[in-house]
């Protein structure tokens, strides 16, 4: 699509206002196409419009970076009222989303600062890359201004082509963390997914898999953090954010020098599965739009059933499966237990669960990894109520735009677990059990 994403939002706009949906519909992704049902665009559209009064004006548009493109929101003002609508679009101008939110969404997000229990005069930050050269990321390295060998954690984000700092809207729940891990004296490596810094080049292979995605990156910072001079090499841990989590026992398999796992918020449930259930979930908070929404729904269950299809083979297209995601990557993950691969390896687990994440949730998610680790006297469970899936705390049902909403950092609550959890595992080290 030509312009810039200001200039493509309000094309958008318009197509909404001439009520040409189908249009609109035809803008987004084909991966997506089977999520996108016209008649709840319309549905939704005429609703929020009438509530207003009506298009009275439409205000400066704003917009803004975000993972594989930029959200761009534009302010409608009504007789009786107003409202924002945020158009989501990848680099290309394809659409990757559309919301209708209250007035104040259109004002410029503020800055991230720093979380109360982070204190950036403790540490130094330096750049690095990671990763073999034709796939290589950048990254940060947080390291404490303190002497010693110290323990070092290498943080392995979600799902989808996210930055290293996990930027949701005006928020960042990575940085948090390795800020906050950082003032309590622990090293901290991130670094940007390869969805997101090679974008292209992942397009283009159409083998794609969970490997490809997490562990040439994983590893190299694994080993990057082993030859540093500030890091104790054999101190070395993984913590992984929802599919960071469930990757995170395959790439300790290949890194058995890992001194444990930290699984922050880890799915565990098949994810093509996962997927059909969030959108469930989200279409049961608006009982106004909960049966239009039903369309889609189905579509995704019946691509879900595609991935578990026995038939499934690395040439099914990839229209036919979810979120037009390549076979390949269905094969590779559909043959991965995350929980059983965990309890294969003997190592020391940390299980960090918000009681209100609706993605990986109390439910069907905590129950798995309980029956493969529950007992085990190196595993520590622990659940932090008021927290959704990214560890944000709040009340009531969690909601996709909680997590956009400004001045929300991870809780202190996680930093102080995972800082205990490293001191009981220094301590097993250094008095083994015989």
């Amino acid at each position: 699509m030509e312009g810039t994403p200001v200039e493509q939002a309000m094309v958008v706009v318009e197509l909404a206002r001439g009520g040409r949906f189908e249009e609109i519909r035809d803008r987004f992704p084909p991966a997506i196409l089977p999520l996108v049902n016209i008649e709840a665009l319309r549905t939704a559209w005429s609703a929020a419009i009438e509530s207003i009064g009506g298009i009275a004006a439409v205000g400066a548009a704003v917009s803004e970076d975000a993972p594989g493109g930029s959200v761009v929101r534009v302010p409608i003002q009504g007789d009786r009222g107003s409202l924002t609508i945020a158009i989501g679009l990848t680099a290309t101008g394809q659409l990757t989303g559309l919301q209708l939110l209250p007035a104040d969404a259109a004002d410029p997000a503020p800055a991230w600062t720093p979380p109360a229990y982070a204190d950036p005069s403790t540490f130094d930050e330096e750049e690095i890359t990671v990763g073999p050269d034709a796939f290589s990321v950048p990254g940060t390295l947080s390291v404490p201004r303190r002497p010693g060998s110290l323990l070092a954690v290498v943080l392995l984000a979600g799902s989808g082509p996210l930055d290293r700092d996990e930027t949701v809207g005006p928020n960042k729940p990575f940085r948090d963390l390795a800020w906050g891990l950082a003032t309590r004296g622990i090293v901290v490596l991130r670094f940007d997914k390869v969805t997101y810094a090679r974008r292209a080049e992942i397009l283009a292979k159409a083998d794609f898999t969970l490997n490809d995605e997490y562990l040439p990156q994983a590893l190299g910072a694994i080993e990057l953090l082993r030859g540093h001079p500030a890091v104790d090499r054999d101190r070395i841990v993984l913590a992984g954010h929802s599919l960071g989590g469930t990757v995170a026992p395959r790439v300790a398999g290949a890194a058995p020098d890992v001194a444990g796992l930290v699984i922050l918020g880890g799915g565990a449930a098949p994810l093509h599965w996962v997927i059909v259930r969030q959108l469930r979930y989200i279409a049961a908070l608006d009982p106004a739009t909960e049966s239009a929404a039903q369309h889609g729904i189905d579509a995704l269950a019946r691509a879900a059933e595609r991935v578990d299809s026995p038939d499934l083979s690395p040439e099914t297209p990839a229209a036919e499966l979810p979120l037009g995601t390549p076979a390949p990557y269905w094969l590779d993950l559909r043959a991965y237990d995350a929980p059983g691969a965990a309890a294969a390896l003997g190592k020391p687990i940390l299980l960090l669960q918000g009681g209100r994440d609706y993605q990986s949730s109390m439910d069907d998610d905590l129950p798995r990894w309980e029956a493969a680790l529950d007992g085990r006297p190196d595993v520590t469970i622990r659940v932090i109520p008021d927290a959704n899936h990214f560890f944000f705390s709040g009340s009531g049902p969690s909601t996709p735009q909680e997590a956009l909403a400004p001045g929300q950092h991870m809780d202190a609550t996680v930093i102080d677990a995972i800082v205990a959890w490293v001191e009981s595992l220094t301590l097993r080290a250094s008095n083994p059990i015989i």
